[in-house]
């Protein structure tokens, strides 16, 4: 992990870098910033950078030397990751070590750290998951042990956040008289839900949204075509994370697109035994899915709400949403948008709780029936 590997942030990666070639490296540092925008990332690479072996004239990381290899790998004896796990119901003692196999996975899978794919790797369920006192006292105990092999001893802490409060107290002591060869580093989504105690004392980096050029690039290098890299540029809001997810589902959201329309139709026509089958069909599809396909719901009612308001600098859909909102835009007014969008969240927090999905579907569906002809009075 470089330097180099990070996209937009210039000031956090100039900033870090000067922290390490000034030898002026705070004790407790937090990165912060919205979800999905490469913090984790950024993490890895100072810890890299802080401990290369053979530094490059542009200030890098060589990403050669077993410092760099062993960082890549996650096995860098002197680097410590420390993130929210679930509550062991038995009451039992449970770190993060006790998770490392699933940590390495999603490290891997998920650079940009797409937390409820954490919570699904933990295998959860409801359970909250959170930074324990237990997690506090190993802290402790490792930091009082000697280094294995470089000069600081790094605490990577990823959602400081979830800190509760005991383990936040545990914590204050060493972090208010630090051992002059440990770091505290956070990576924070809402560095506002950060305990005070532990707030106060860390020196703060602030990370912020790429460009939707940046993400258009990003995207580009990795073989996205460059008409869909710009979409998912401009619908990923800025979150990295969020536009590898929208480029992955190309294809899916070509099926949704179909759904969409076809449903639309439907509903417009008043034919109710085909609307029943769809909520049959959607129903199929799963949990999840269902949940993107609302989504995707939601967005195109928006963006027809935005087309009949005739303001197309600010729509962004695909040349084939743009053929079907030419037509469908008007029927998608003050009367009835807002509803529409209840009916969609509605549906979308039923099914999250494991309702019947053919029945939320198709309550949905002749609720939509009804909408869609409703006219501004």
């Amino acid at each position: 992990m470089r330097f180099a590997d990070i996209i937009g942030n210039s000031n956090a990666v100039d900033a870090l870098r000067r922290l390490v070639d000034s030898d002026k490296i705070p004790h407790a540092l937090l990165l912060s910033g919205p979800s999905g925008v490469g913090k984790m990332m950024l993490a890895r690479a100072f810890v890299a950078y802080l401990n290369c072996e053979n530094r490059t004239p542009d200030g890098d990381a060589c990403g050669k030397c077993p410092a760099c290899r062993q960082i890549a790998a996650d096995n860098f004896p002197d680097l410590h990751y420390i993130y929210p796990i679930a509550a062991n119901k038995s009451g039992g003692k449970l770190l993060s070590t006790d998770y490392a196999k699933e940590w390495k996975r999603f490290l891997s899978e998920s650079p940009y750290m797409d937390y409820p794919y954490w919570v699904l790797l933990m295998n959860s369920g409801t359970t909250q998951p959170i930074i324990n006192r237990y997690e506090a006292d190993d802290m402790l105990i490792k930091a009082s042990l000697s280094n294995y092999s470089s000069r600081f001893k790094v605490f990577l802490i990823w959602l400081p956040e979830k800190m509760n409060v005991q383990a936040a107290n545990r914590l204050l002591k060493v972090i208010e008289e630090p051992h002059e060869d440990t770091i505290f580093l956070c990576v924070s989504n809402d560095p506002a839900s950060i305990l005070p105690t532990i707030f106060s004392r860390l020196q703060r980096i602030s990370l912020y949204r790429p460009s939707d050029v940046e993400i258009a690039d990003f995207l580009k290098k990795r073989g996205v075509s460059e008409h869909n890299s710009e979409i998912c540029a401009t619908l990923a809001e800025g979150s990295l994370l969020k536009a590898l997810q929208l480029a992955s589902e190309e294809g899916e959201m070509s099926e949704f697109s179909e759904i969409f329309r076809n449903i639309m139709r439907t509903a417009f026509s008043r034919k109710v035994s085909e609307l029943k089958g769809w909520s049959d069909k959607l129903a199929d599809m799963g949990r999840e899915k269902s949940q993107r396909l609302l989504d995707y719901f939601a967005r195109m009612i928006r963006e027809n709400f935005i087309a009949n308001l005739c303001l197309p600098p600010l729509n962004v859909m695909t040349p084939d949403e743009v053929t079907f909102s030419s037509k469908f835009a008007p029927f998608i007014n003050v009367a009835n948008v807002e509803e529409m969008l209840s009916d969609i969240d509605a549906a979308k927090r039923d099914i999250s709780r494991n309702a019947n999905s053919k029945l939320v579907w198709f309550d949905y569906l002749i609720h939509l029936m009804i909408l869609i002809r409703k006219k501004p009075k």
